[in-house]
């Protein structure tokens, strides 16, 4: 629209411009990114808690076993242990109210396996302090799991290698499970010449095992494994034997395959050994 104005007797043809309201939408049309006044003082939507605790005893155990997640299933006292729980800050959940202080420190102290001596070099291999002895008594308690390791030191076991009152073992009333790992045996033949005395490792283990099993009685299940150069039939592994049978009513497994096929090889080789020894007394027959 066009509207014609005289100014100085000249006429100037000014453009008009169209009704805004008729063509451009008012600003209350466009969305916008801060609230009304309305909004403002309307009230913040509650959101409602979860009934965690509300849940069956299963679901809850299977969600701390998802938190627990990032623990090894053998605690042994090494840097790594202390990365992982202060990067996943997973003992928060102690504090959480008293039900969680209760159920929580129970599950996981339940569910893994704590290694009596601590097995990684340097001042962890020769402290006075292992991880079972940092445990706090009440934990303690819920610990139904604890792995020996053998082999380490075997020339010269460190000092902190002792069973005493500060291991705290009169506390772990409801281990069931105690895994014994043999990593070597210095009385091969292999070891001659590097050992400390004949027999030493191995009565210094054979003794560990004794004292483990009289401060532990809770003990039902004794599992031993080894590395595949052990020998069942060999020193170490018959004192351990020897050890073991003299508490009644503990169970003996041999959790590895290896042992398994080892067994079955001595099975085979008394079977072979016995036929021959029936061929050769039919031919001695035969010939006399």
């Amino acid at each position: 629209m066009m509207t014609i104005r005289r100014i100085n007797r000249r006429e100037i043809i000014v453009p008009q411009l169209l009704d805004s309201a008729a063509t451009t939408p008012r600003s209350s049309a466009y969305p916008s990114a801060y609230p009304s006044e309305d909004e403002g003082d309307a009230p913040p939507k509650k959101v409602g808690k979860f009934p965690f605790l509300s849940l069956p005893s299963e679901l809850r155990n299977k969600i701390y076993s998802l938190v627990f997640s990032e623990a090894l299933p053998i605690l042994d006292l090494d840097p790594t242990i202390f990365k992982i729980f202060h990067r996943t800050q997973m003992f928060a959940i102690f504090r959480v109210s008293r039900q969680f202080y209760r159920e929580a420190p129970h599950h996981f102290f339940s569910t893994h396996t704590f290694r009596l001596f601590p097995t990684y070099p340097g001042r962890y291999f020769k402290t006075k302090r292992p991880l079972l002895a940092r445990v706090p008594a009440s934990y303690r308690k819920s610990i139904t799991s604890l792995e020996l390791r053998l082999g380490p030191g075997w020339n010269n076991p460190p000092r902190g290698w002792v069973v005493n009152d500060a291991l705290g073992l009169e506390d772990c009333t409801s281990v069931r499970v105690l895994k014994i790992f043999v990593e070597c045996d210095p009385s091969d033949a292999i070891f001659k010449g590097f050992r400390k005395s004949e027999g030493f490792y191995e009565g210094f283990c054979a003794n560990l095992l004794d004292e483990v099993l009289k401060r532990v009685p809770s003990v039902q299940v004794v599992e031993f494994d080894a590395y595949t150069s052990v020998k069942r039939t060999g020193d170490m592994m018959a004192g351990l034997e020897a050890v073991t049978a003299k508490y009644e009513g503990k169970v003996v497994s041999w959790s590895s395959e290896r042992w398994e096929k080892e067994s079955e090889q001595l099975w085979l080789d008394a079977l072979l050994i016995h036929a021959a020894s029936q061929r050769m007394s039919k031919t001695v027959a035969v010939l006399a």
